[in-house]
């Protein structure tokens, strides 16, 4: 098994492809703490490993992202290793689906707008943000603001506002006239 490695926009996360399916059509899924990965047998293993601070499972990839103390010519090996030694295995990636829907606040007035929005996210932002190793999840529109929640390499990278402000939000205000501004959340 050759697990090919790519730097993202964010120097503590490296995004790892092994060349298969991680999370496939499932959607993703984002870890921050060793305490949310119960789910996810490889997310558990990544976290077991000293220096990790956040994983995110994407269609074809993983993005682990280190502590600032943790230096990315020892850990890198390890996390080569820790993914190999699961696919080798067999074991599964996730448990179960998480329900991202359950989370999205809109007025069932807005459904239309929201639907554009959507599919603005689904096909021009997101193909993009997954390329660096992240993904970008639609949580809220109410009032012409659309709330966003940032995942994977893209949680806290330097030019994560700068992306919503300039790109994401520019282009969401062209297609939909309605939106007024993008924020980010946390969850």
């Amino acid at each position: 098994m050759f697990i090919e490695t790519e730097a993202t926009p964010n120097p503590a996360t490296l995004k790892f492809l092994p060349g298969q399916d991680v999370m496939g059509q499932r959607g993703t899924a984002d870890f921050t703490s060793a305490e949310t990965a119960g789910r996810s047998p490889l997310a558990e293993r990544l976290f077991g490993l000293e220096g990790v601070a956040r994983v995110f499972l994407g269609g074809d990839f993983v993005t682990v992202t280190k502590v600032d103390e943790t230096d990315w010519q020892a850990l890198k090996p390890q996390v080569l290793g820790a993914i190999m030694e699961h696919y080798m295995a067999g074991r599964p990636v996730v448990l179960e689906a998480e329900g991202e829907a359950a989370l999205e606040d809109s007025d069932p007035a807005d459904a239309e707008i929201v639907a554009q929005i959507k599919e603005l996210l689904d096909t021009r932002v997101r193909p993009a943000v997954a390329g660096d190793g992240g993904d970008i999840v639609f949580r809220s529109y109410r009032d012409g603001i659309v709330r966003l929640h940032l995942q994977g390499a893209c949680s806290g990278c330097p030019s994560s506002r700068a992306t919503l402000k300039h790109g994401v939000e520019n282009m969401l205000r062209h297609y939909v006239p309605e939106v007024v501004a993008v924020e980010q959340v946390e969850a």
